[in-house]
């Protein structure tokens, strides 16, 4: 009953910047935390970047590069990534972790991805 909904992916050079969005809908009593992953081809799935009520985290390999941010009256983040290289090429997710207005109970959702190619 929650969906999660990403924009923004695409081709860019190395040393720009793109922004991605992704949007939860559907029966949300509240958003607890949502998070960012990042899978390059013959790579596992990783951690990029997180935002809560507590603030943020990002892995190393971004920091100082991508913010996340949130606007919590429309259950969308956001991701501004700078300063890119070939090594952030890569399907970026997004999931979120969804408390249900109708089940009262709380999971992790997935978006469905969207492809961010840096090429010169």
């Amino acid at each position: 009953q929650v969906q999660l909904v990403e924009s923004g992916g695409g081709l860019v050079q190395p040393g720009g910047s793109l922004g991605l969005s992704c949007a939860a809908s559907g029966s949300i009593f509240s958003i607890e935390v949502m998070r960012w992953y990042r899978q390059a081809p013959g790579k596992q799935r990783e951690f990029v970047a997180d935002i809560s009520d507590l603030g943020t985290n990002y892995a190393n390999s971004v920091k100082g590069r991508f913010t996340t941010s949130r606007d919590k009256t429309k259950n969308t983040v956001y991701l501004q990534m700078n300063r890119l290289n070939f090594e952030d090429t890569a399907v970026y997710y997004c999931n979120a972790d969804v408390k249900s207005a109708r089940l009262g109970t709380t999971r992790t959702y997935w978006g469905q991805g969207t492809q961010i190619t840096v090429s010169s």
